[in-house]
């Protein structure tokens, strides 16, 4: 299952940048979209957009009112689910995907990982 993490930071005590490096250490594939360019334990943090292939799950860390920007562009990844950190849960971004039978779950991504449910 690839994994895009959305609003990864090289900023080492950011929950992105721990997820980033908790998927990958747990043998999942990972791309990241950060703002800032930079490189997690040898996972490149883009700064593009990039059409990924074969998305599985997106895990968001980007405040919801920034998300709106980016709505179009996962909906193009046709991923299975988008999992909302805590602080990221937007009710009317889940309504968009439950429509078109993308699973939501608000979660975080570090606990499912801790607890063998990811």
């Amino acid at each position: 299952m690839k994994t895009l993490v959305l609003g990864a930071s090289m900023k080492s005590h950011r929950f992105s940048h721990k997820a980033v490096r908790k998927l990958a250490t747990k043998g999942h594939e990972v791309v990241a979209f950060g703002l800032k360019e930079g490189e997690i334990n040898g996972i490149t943090i883009d700064t593009e957009l990039l059409p990924y292939e074969d998305i599985h799950t997106v895990t968001l860390y980007l405040n919801p009112k920034v998300q709106p920007d980016y709505y179009e562009y996962i909906l193009s990844l046709k991923p299975e689910r988008i999992i909302f950190n805590p602080g990221t849960e937007n009710s009317e971004f889940c309504q968009m995907l439950k429509e078109r039978d993308i699973k939501c779950h608000v979660a975080c991504t570090l606990v499912l990982l801790a607890s063998d449910q990811y």
